[in-house]
């Protein structure tokens, strides 16, 4: 009777070990997975302008309305990491226009930065790239960089680059990395290679669709520096006022439609690091302005090129380490 009792307490007591061990490994792994998520905003092409009528395209005129909406919205959004705004804060490189958006945009909860887009400067004129920064780094406590392309870490494990693709030496919507900061974006992944990297700029690696006007000249040039490098990659970009997702083995290349225009939409993405393998959910948020977004969309001639497939909206996507 007694072996039989200390048969039992022995089973017993192996059996709570063993839950507890599954309890504790388990929530180790949940842990893990949390500490090392990260969610963030991406905005872009909001083409801010004071006084100004819609264009045949663009709701300029709605503009400060549908940027508010889009502040409200990612201000109610728990664990936001940081927003990011991929180019063309504002229609018109003026001086005036950029500190008029700034109030807006200094709204918002969690930190914000920004990549250079081709409506924000101007070949020439007096709104010059240093300018445009000086005046962010004066208002923006969370801008401290010195050259418009830069990179920081937002969270362990994590490394943000953001790039400058707009052309200093001619009038142009074509975009163009220089080969200096080329050289600089091949550094930085060398030296980020056991990080999810998180790269931003304006003009798109793989266009929406076709735009002899608008297309990266030395888009190969620059995928082949990024696709060397095998640790899960997010590029963001804007430009094409178009949503479209693409991967390519361990790069994930998403451009985001504009908020100015049809369908007046931002991305929030939320990524999940596993032990061996990165998952990126990207949400598409739309304005709840509905009746500015219904007349946007009466403006463009075929909605759904802007808008993309249901793919090129929201999904999750897993990338192998």
């Amino acid at each position: 009777m007694r072996r039989k009792k200390e048969k039992f307490i022995t089973k017993l007591l192996n059996g709570i070990t063993t839950l507890l061990l599954v309890g504790l490994m388990l929530f180790w792994v949940q842990g893990y997975t949390n500490a090392s998520g990260l969610k963030f905003v991406q905005v872009s092409d909001d083409h801010f302008l004071q006084d100004a009528p819609n264009t045949t395209f663009k709701m300029i005129a709605e503009s400060p309305k549908l940027l508010d909406d889009a502040v409200s919205q990612i201000n109610a959004m728990p664990n936001i990491s940081f927003v990011m705004f991929t180019g063309d804060l504002i229609d018109k490189p003026f001086e005036k226009e950029l500190h008029a958006v700034l109030p807006h945009l200094n709204e918002l909860n969690a930190p914000w930065y920004f990549s250079f887009g081709n409506h924000d400067v101007c070949v020439g004129g007096y709104l010059t790239k240093q300018l445009y920064l000086s005046i962010l780094r004066e208002n923006n406590e969370n801008f401290i960089f010195e050259k418009p392309y830069y990179s920081f870490v937002p969270k362990k494990g994590y490394k943000v680059i953001v790039l400058d693709s707009i052309i200093d030496t001619e009038i142009t919507a074509n975009g163009y990395i220089y080969p200096e900061q080329l050289k600089w974006l091949d550094e930085e992944l060398k030296n980020s290679q056991k990080d999810v990297v998180l790269i931003f700029m304006h003009v798109p690696l793989i266009e929406p669709f076709p735009s002899p006007n608008h297309y990266m000249r030395n888009a190969a040039e620059v995928r082949a520096v990024i696709e060397k490098y095998k640790n899960p990659i997010g590029v963001f970009t804007g430009h094409y006022h178009a949503a479209k997702i693409t991967q390519v083995n361990n790069v994930l290349y998403v451009s985001t439609p504009a908020l100015v225009s049809y369908p007046n939409a931002f991305r929030v993405i939320n990524i999940t690091q596993k032990r061996n393998k990165v998952v990126f959910d990207i949400q598409f948020k739309e304005t709840r302005l509905k009746n500015i977004q219904k007349l946007a969309k009466l403006m463009v001639f075929a909605s759904t090129i802007y808008s993309g497939e249901e793919k090129d909206q929201n999904g999750t996507f897993v990338i192998k380490r």
